[in-house]
């Protein structure tokens, strides 16, 4: 009986023995094989993931090819297969190489971002003519690297849509708004006068453009958007402009990095957050120009007052249709209109003025000339008025500043157009670098701007051209007048010979290190 329970007992470990074996086989085989699954899955994820890229490397690439058909009747400067014409932005003499190309390749010429991406740089009257006549929307290339900035206002707007905000706005630079505008101006350009004298005692030459965009962003805020105050005063004020400084730069920056094109990746960089919290000051100053007027329209007897107006302020127009029809005005349409116009309201004729002022520093026979002319019409300019604008000629010579535009043209082989009008490495900053259209382009005379000079059309285009041309253009031109008068009034400009500024382009053109002028007050 004892030995057959132990031969039992025996029996019973050998078969645990056995069972536990037999799973450890199990296990360890259905180990190799999810193993064994896991690495199939990722071969064949592998090779899904490498016949995508060449599906796309061969998208790519005949993509370029299309390109390079579409543009092959426009020579260029030999450009590398990947990194383009990117040299000639590196090297800080984009603007000298501009000038080559105009001077060596007919009409246009192709300008390689990189592999895949092409620009044709436009300088002939004639193209430019064709190319703004027709009604091609803007590119979506690098217009929307604006859009968490500015919005979809005017600028970036195409169809319909633009069509009727244009429409809705252009009552805002009516004759008989316009008109009143200017002691506005002049009232603005007095206060920063009287800056640059105080800053006078310090016996060194003063970098004006920053002071200058104080000045126009002051002006644009009582004209445009009614308000009352001193901008140029407002500590707002200086982190809203340094905030659009640092827009200039990124947006720019952005254009010409190629991975920086898509927006989660640049979203994760430091610029891009950088970019971020630069909007968010810009919309903030926004935001609290319409929020005081919306309070001061609900005040009692305000909206009647405004309603009765035969025309209404630029911000008026735009609270007023968003009361009329709200769902098709909303309120980021509001913005989008508020930023788009503050910007190219003041940072574009704060460009001009500065390099005006300059051009005539360093052309003293001519400042001289425009005085006597401002003198002759104004006297002191104490009752500066709109029809002195009518008779300046020389003065009025001086005034146009640079601007670039792009449209996507269908009838051009479906590719980016970059219509560069007018961007001069000249230190005069007002001709445009084309020998054929411009003789002697390096050098600085106004009479060629004359009424009875024998000038293209489409040869010089500060403000763009067609339908799609810059709705402020009055409200800037005489912005600028107003603002070159007074100064030439009041002081005889000099450059600074230790520090000549560098033509850079941005959205507008700056130069890298400011615009710095030495000032005597006239007697």
């Amino acid at each position: 009986m004892l030995r057959e329970g132990q031969q039992q007992s025996g029996t019973v470990r050998e078969s645990q023995q056995s069972s536990s074996t037999c799973t450890m086989s199990v296990s360890v085989l259905d180990v190799i094989r999810f193993l064994g699954g896991v690495s199939g899955l990722l071969q064949v994820a592998s090779v899904l993931g490498l016949v995508l890229l060449l599906l796309k490397a061969a998208q790519l690439y005949l993509y370029r090819q299309w390109l390079l058909r579409a543009v092959q009747e426009f020579p260029s400067p030999p450009s590398h297969w990947l990194f383009g014409h990117m040299h000639e932005l590196q090297n800080g003499q984009e603007l000298q190489e501009l000038q080559k190309r105009a001077e060596k390749y007919p009409c246009a010429s192709p300008r390689w971002l990189w592999g895949s991406r092409v620009s044709l740089v436009v300088y002939d009257p004639d193209y430019m003519k064709l190319i703004l006549g027709r009604s091609d929307p803007k590119s979506d290339g690098s217009y929307r690297f604006m859009a968490p900035w500015i919005g979809y206002g005017l600028l970036l707007l195409n169809g319909q849509t633009w069509f009727q905000h244009r429409r809705m706005l252009t009552p805002a630079f009516h004759y008989d708004i316009l008109k009143p505008y200017v002691g506005l101006m002049a009232d603005s350009v007095q206060v920063m006068l009287g800056k640059w004298e105080e800053l006078l005692s310090q016996n060194s030459s003063l970098e004006i453009f920053g002071h200058i965009s104080l000045m126009t962003l002051d002006t644009i805020m009582k004209c445009a958007f009614s308000y009352q105050g001193n901008k140029q005063a407002d500590r707002y004020s200086q982190s809203y402009l340094q905030a659009i400084r640092d827009l200039n730069n990124l947006v720019f920056s952005r254009i010409r990095n190629v991975f920086y094109q898509k927006d989660i990746i640049y979203r994760l960089t430091p610029e891009g957050r950088w970019n971020h919290r630069a909007c968010q000051l810009a919309h903030q100053h926004t935001d609290r120009v319409i929020k005081l007027r919306k309070v001061w329209l609900q005040e009692e007897g305000n909206l009647e007052k405004v309603r009765s107006k035969r025309h209404l302020d630029f911000l008026d127009i735009l609270l007023f249709a968003q009361m009329e029809n709200k769902i098709s005005f909303s309120d980021k349409d509001l913005r989008a209109e508020v930023d788009t116009f503050m910007f190219e309201g003041h940072d574009t004729t704060a460009s001009g003025i500065s390099w005006i002022l300059y051009a005539l520093a360093t052309h003293p026979e001519h400042q001289q000339k425009c005085r006597e002319e401002i003198q002759s019409l104004l006297g002191d300019g104490a009752s500066i008025t709109w029809d002195s604008f009518v008779l300046g000629t020389t003065w009025t010579r001086c005034h146009t500043p640079p601007c670039a535009s792009r449209r996507h043209c269908d009838s051009i082989h479906q590719f980016q157009v970059l219509a560069e009008s007018s961007a001069s490495p000249s230190p005069s900053l007002m001709d445009a670098p084309y020998p054929k259209v411009w003789p002697n382009p390096e050098v600085f005379d106004p009479s060629r701007f004359a009424p009875d000079s024998s000038q293209h059309s489409h040869a010089f285009l500060p403000f763009s051209g067609g339908s799609r041309n810059c709705i402020g253009k009055r409200f800037a031109m005489n912005e600028m007048k107003v603002a070159v008068a007074l100064t030439l009034l009041r002081f005889e400009l000099a450059p600074d010979p230790f520090r000549v500024p560098v033509p850079t382009p941005r959205i507008v053109l700056m130069s890298k290190n400011g615009i710095h002028l030495h000032l005597r007050k006239l007697l």
